[in-house]
């Protein structure tokens, strides 16, 4: 069953800053395309957000 903190958004939401100085090259790596994926998770939310406001304004955009 999920939380209700699960689904509710965190008000200006970063992600953490582990420390860097003990990871390796290959870590460092790793944890570089995993950003990479949560970029590209945040871009494609995005891009949804945006494409149903365009349809909501197509939708109810008036024409004199």
């Amino acid at each position: 069953m999920m939380d209700e903190e699960d689904i509710r958004p965190r008000k200006n939401a970063r992600l953490e800053r582990p420390p860097l100085d003990g990871w390796s090259v290959a870590d460092l790596r790793a944890y570089i395309e995993e950003l990479r994926g949560e970029i590209a998770r945040a871009e494609a939310a995005i891009g949804a957000k945006e494409g149903a406001r365009g349809a909501a304004d197509s939708v109810f955009r008036f024409r004199t």
